[in-house]
């Protein structure tokens, strides 16, 4: 297990659809211990394979409540309800950059684990925030871009503020 160095927003891989996990193999597992570890040390609630440059469709999600990370291989939302709730998002590819984002309350999401078995998830509130926040970035939408024009903007010099 080891942290990985997290790719820096405005790189373009951080908008790149990323490949279906078709292996699951030792190295998924690997990957995986390693966004546990990257996602502590940034620190942060969620990441993805292409936070760290790896172009594959892997997810790691833990809430503060939570006793473990969650891992999700090829997650997709199968159901999200109708009601909305904003939340303040972030990325720990943009650290100390925060903006309210609308999402889905609720959602379903369809995954398989690190041994490739397929498996459903209920989520709502934070947890429904991060699943469809996370599944954004591996479709290549970064989080920003769920928020006006002029707010984006805004987001990007505050950030390459912080950067300098």
């Amino acid at each position: 297990m080891a942290v990985r160095p997290i790719i820096k927003f405005p790189n373009r891989l951080l908008r790149t659809v990323a490949e279906p996990v078709t292996l699951f193999d030792a190295e998924l597992q690997r990957l995986a211990d390693d966004l546990i570890d990257t996602m502590h040390a940034a620190p942060g609630i969620g990441i993805t394979g292409p936070h760290v440059g790896i172009l594959l469709r892997l997810v790691v999600i833990q809430l503060p409540s939570a006793a473990k990370p969650g891992i999700y291989a090829n997650p997709s939302v199968i159901h999200a309800s109708t009601d909305m709730i904003r939340h303040a998002e972030g990325s720990v590819s943009m650290p100390g950059v925060t903006d309210d984002v609308e999402r889905h309350a609720s959602v379903r999401v369809r995954f398989q684990d690190l041994d490739g078995i397929e498996q459903y998830e209920d989520a709502e509130g934070l947890l429904a925030v991060c699943h469809q926040h996370e599944i954004d970035q591996l479709d290549g939408l970064f989080w920003t871009h769920r928020l006006s024009r002029l707010k984006r903007e805004r987001l990007t010099k505050r950030c390459e503020k912080l950067m300098r």
